[in-house]
């Protein structure tokens, strides 16, 4: 059994399909949980292996909220296209970590990837569902953890 955890958020997600979809690859690609800042999305109903049922989701208020309920020892990893950003194959994920990606229509806030302790983008030549990003991540710490 390894050791360490993550979860995996985004930042004042925009529609209800995305957090279903990611949630679905959390909960196949083993994330402990999923959340959100700032919600601004209905109810969604595209989580179709009820993942609810074996991960929760939990919603924070806004980047402090988050912060504030930050687990012991877990970094914050930004996932956004940033000066300040890793390229993700040269990323090493460290043991325990909580993910954040940024909104579909303008990314991180400021004030999320201010407080993330590393930053992190996917190399791609064109934007990337947020979804989608989340999956790849998720997908790169197993791939790099088993190894």
């Amino acid at each position: 059994m390894s050791r360490g955890y993550c979860a995996i958020g985004i930042d004042h997600v925009k529609t209800p399909v995305n957090v279903g979809t990611l949630w679905r690859s959390a909960y196949n690609l083993g994330a402990s949980a999923i959340f959100t800042i700032g919600r601004r999305y209905p109810q969604q109903g595209a989580d179709t292996v009820k993942a609810w049922r074996h991960i929760p989701l939990f919603e924070f208020r806004d980047a402090e909220d988050l912060i504030e309920h930050l687990p012991y020892g877990c970094p914050l990893v930004g996932v956004e296209i940033d000066e300040r950003s890793k390229p993700l194959q040269r990323f090493h994920h460290p043991e325990r970590a909580c993910y954040v990606l940024g909104a579909e229509d303008h990314g991180l806030t400021k004030e999320v990837a201010d407080a993330c302790h590393f930053l992190v983008e996917i190399p791609s030549n064109r934007c990337l569902n947020v979804a989608v990003a989340g999956s790849i991540v998720l997908y790169d710490r197993n791939a790099k953890t088993a190894a």
